[in-house]
């Protein structure tokens, strides 16, 4: 068994999902550190019919940096606005039709705080993805943890380093295939064949 400490994202990426479902890791949720801007952790990327199009929470940057007490801006209608581009995106998709329901529960959810609402829709991603995966949040901030340590390893803004094979996509025939997007575009395009997907990943440690 692999010990391995996750940041908790918005609709993670699907390289996120290999780790955290990987059969061998058991998994640490980080709630202390302080909130990085501009990662997975507020953001998301479908697929679109313009391509690539990332989704961002707005943040209420008030006080405390800590990442379990970052809180959510609701002055704008931010879930109207991503639940429209996620259905306009992935409405032609082979499944989405199947899951339409339960992810429209995610933009019901008003939580105060980012990380409650990551954990619930996580949680709404798990059902859907027929797994119960177990975790647990860390308990303090460790600068050099003694778990595999992913807080950096997802970047926004680079590459994906997972290797994974291409899947047919709504818009692929279009703009090509788009690696490693949210977990949301590969439940739309293999649906129950997600899981096993999500297996043969190879994994960057």
């Amino acid at each position: 068994m692999k010990n391995v400490l996750l940041p908790v994202f918005y609709l993670p990426p699907i390289s996120w999902f290999s780790v955290f479902l990987n059969a061998e890791n058991d998994v640490l949720f980080e709630q202390f550190e302080s909130f990085p801007k501009q990662t997975y952790r507020s953001r998301t990327n479908i697929f679109g019919a313009n391509g690539k199009l990332t989704l961002i929470i707005p943040i209420s940057h008030i006080g405390n940096r800590e990442f379990k007490n970052t809180e959510i801006s609701y002055r704008e209608d931010w879930r109207s606005l991503h639940w429209k581009s996620i259905k306009t995106a992935y409405q032609g998709s082979p499944y989405f039709e199947f899951y339409e329901d339960k992810l429209k529960k995610i933009y019901e959810l008003e939580e105060k705080y980012l990380l409650n609402f990551n954990l619930k829709a996580i949680e709404i991603l798990q059902s859907i993805l027929k797994t119960e995966k177990a975790h647990s949040l860390n308990v303090e901030y460790i600068k050099n943890p003694e778990q595999i340590n992913f807080r950096e390893k997802f970047s926004a803004k680079s590459p994906s380093e997972f290797e994974m094979e291409e899947y047919y996509q709504t818009f692929s025939d279009k703009f090509g295939f788009l690696k490693d997007l949210t977990i949301l575009d590969l439940i739309c395009n293999k649906g129950p064949e997600s899981l096993t997907y999500l297996k043969n990943i190879k994994q960057s440690y």
